[in-house]
């Protein structure tokens, strides 16, 4: 037997995405923290489980290597951008904001497999930040929305040199193709959710 609902469920108001968007954001970087509190006790065990470049049980790296860190410095430094563009982002929808991030973090993962040197390990969320900050940069264009510009905007004159200067290979510790690989996937990712535009009548 089927049911009908006689109204409709109320939409969101911007408060509910807000607090909802920050309640997801500082849920997640504290799970990152908590993570790296388990990594350190246990004489960091979990950083064999990233992305190990070009091997077969590197691929079982993908989905995890976004959570883990190479140390409490590594997780901090990653937390407020995460927690900040995560925030922007998710705040035109959760649904939207899961799906962007399993995007980004597959192709970039998939990415680090593929061209990291080899024998080398990859972990960290910068990969993540880079794609919602590609993500963002390009969104508002792509879906036409004024909103979205000044976001895509004001996010390039806030982040845009530093994220530049992690694209160079100045560093071998840093991962510059987990950086490049996010930032591509994020760019595509807002590609993919462009709004058809339509035919005049």
């Amino acid at each position: 037997m089927s049911t009908t609902t006689t109204a409709a469920e109320p939409a969101w108001s911007r408060t509910d995405r807000a607090k909802a968007a920050a309640q997801l954001m500082l849920g997640w970087v504290a799970l990152l923290w908590l993570i790296e509190a388990v990594d350190y006790a246990t004489g960091h065990a979990l950083d064999a489980y990233g992305i190990a470049a070009r091997e077969t049980d590197g691929l079982t790296g993908i989905p995890l290597a976004p959570f883990l860190h190479y140390g409490f410095d590594h997780v901090g430094a990653n937390s407020l951008p995460l927690l900040v563009l995560g925030f922007v982002t998710a705040l035109s929808g959760i649904r939207r904001f899961l799906v962007v991030c399993t995007l980004v973090v597959l192709a970039d993962g998939l990415g680090i497999w593929l061209i990291s040197p080899a024998h080398s390990v990859t972990a960290g969320a910068s990969g993540l930040i880079y794609g919602l900050f590609g993500y963002l940069l390009v969104r508002g264009f792509v879906e036409r929305k004024v909103l979205g510009i000044v976001v895509g905007v004001a996010v390039a004159a806030y982040y845009g040199g530093g994220m530049f200067v992690g694209l160079l290979p100045l560093d071998p510790a840093i991962s510059w193709q987990g950086h490049l690989c996010g930032l591509a996937a994020g760019i595509a990712t807002a590609l993919y959710y462009r709004r058809p535009v339509r035919a005049a009548v």
